[in-house]
């Protein structure tokens, strides 16, 4: 059973920076494919970000250039870097991990305010 929980979310205002972490527990988190997804209200999940166990990064194109992607295996964790955040980022943001199946965490509130 793969566990994965969140952190790092929050209020922040226009323009600034977030952070968020996921830890996953289980044997499998280095042979996955980690990624964040996120979901505002009224609309459908939506990818975000992906990270293959290869360190290859995939970017959906309202987030590139602003969001970073990484890993560490070591401490079995995903990071989401967000930067130049704007009101439209605030969601739900979920972490994931892709292997054989898909693993979802809990998800964490982001609110950009204008």
């Amino acid at each position: 059973q793969v566990q994965l929980v969140e952190s790092g979310g929050g209020l922040v205002q226009s323009g600034g920076s977030l952070r968020l972490s996921c830890a996953a527990s289980g044997s499998i988190f280095s042979s996955s494919t980690m990624g964040w997804f996120r979901q505002a209200p009224g609309k459908q999940r939506e990818l975000v970000a992906t990270i293959t166990s290869g360190g290859y990064t995939n970017f959906a194109a309202s987030v590139k250039g602003r969001f970073t992607i990484s890993r560490d295996n070591a401490k079995n964790t995903v990071y989401l870097q967000m930067n130049s955040l704007k009101p439209e980022d605030t969601a739900v943001y979920f972490c994931s991990a892709r292997h054989l199946v898909m693993y979802w965490g809990q998800g964490t509130q982001v609110t950009v305010s204008a």
